[in-house]
């Protein structure tokens, strides 16, 4: 049997997040209903964050709320940064959410404006607020960062290690800034899948230095199962100066289609909903297969 690859459609969240004009709930939905409807079974929704930090979040409630009346058997989730956040996603019904901790203390300051310190007294309240909520935890700049260049996978290591020891066993490894290289991948991606057996990992590659499809492939090759796009390349993060566009579902699905994995995808809807977006919404498009002719 091929080997399932679990697509995991970040872009009604990182997608949409750093737009200046504003995307109406109805249009968000839209397309996150086009997402399900090709296949996608993973997705991150939105993000209980302040509307005056992410103005196009202000409608996280709306959007999640309907969301999950429309779609109860997909794995849907939402990223928390704090535990306001958390208690936001838990009264709507929300059973999954994921906090986000930078690796870089820079960019942790940036991003949340919180030391590592309290950042993980913060995931420790939310673990302890929600002992029935599935919490993963984000790792921003894992691979490297615009204020404190690349990060030895030994901090990591003990990075991890203190959200292990609150219970955590599902970790986003973010490229946030697009700074990774396939060989530092594989090799980030093997050591912690050696130190933390028992935990789940997936990869989040941004694709600033056109090496998201690269690092994404790396990232499988050493044995992660779950990896996170947005639909037409859209998103970045407003808190990190160069973070362009993440690496395009449409692109990633249509490499692993042709390479024998099982997607479980159909690539001709989801191409036409990336088409869609890149007429309707402005914003960065690093995707590939949306500027091919339907003819060819």
């Amino acid at each position: 049997m091929a080997r399932k690859i679990n697509i995991v459609e970040v872009g009604p969240r990182d997608g949409f997040q750093n737009l200046c004009d504003y995307v109406p709930v109805e249009e968000k939905l839209r397309y996150i209903d086009g997402l399900a409807d090709s296949g996608i079974r993973h997705m991150q929704i939105t993000s209980f964050v302040s509307p005056k930090a992410i103005p196009q979040m202000k409608d996280a409630v709306d959007v999640a709320r309907e969301a999950l009346k429309s779609h109860p058997d997909l794995d849907l989730f939402a990223l928390v940064p704090n535990l306001r956040g958390a208690q936001t996603a838990h009264d709507i019904g929300m059973k999954k959410v994921t906090n986000v901790i930078s690796l870089s203390e820079s960019h942790n300051k940036a991003n949340i404006r919180r030391s590592h310190d309290e950042s993980f007294a913060e995931l420790a309240k939310i673990r302890e607020a929600f002992p029935d909520m599935d919490v993963s935890v984000d790792v921003a700049t894992a691979f490297g960062c615009p204020f404190e260049g690349k990060i030895p996978t030994e901090r990591l290591v003990s990075f991890l290690q203190r959200a292990y020891d609150l219970g955590v066993r599902e970790f986003t490894l973010c490229d946030t800034t697009g700074m990774a290289n396939p060989a530092q991948v594989r090799e980030v991606v093997h050591t912690v899948r050696e130190k933390f057996p028992d935990c789940v990992f997936q990869a989040h590659i941004h694709d600033t230095r056109n090496m998201g499809m690269a690092n994404t492939l790396a990232a499988i090759e050493a044995g992660i199962d779950y990896v996170q796009s947005t639909l037409g390349g859209l998103g970045g993060c407003p808190f990190a100066p160069g973070a362009s566009g993440n690496t395009a579902t449409e692109d990633l699905v249509n490499m692993l289609n042709e390479m024998g994995f099982e997607t479980g995808i159909d690539l001709e809807s989801l191409v036409a909903l990336a088409r869609d977006e890149k007429e309707k919404i402005p914003g960065i498009y690093s995707g590939h297969l949306i500027n091919i002719p339907k003819s060819a």
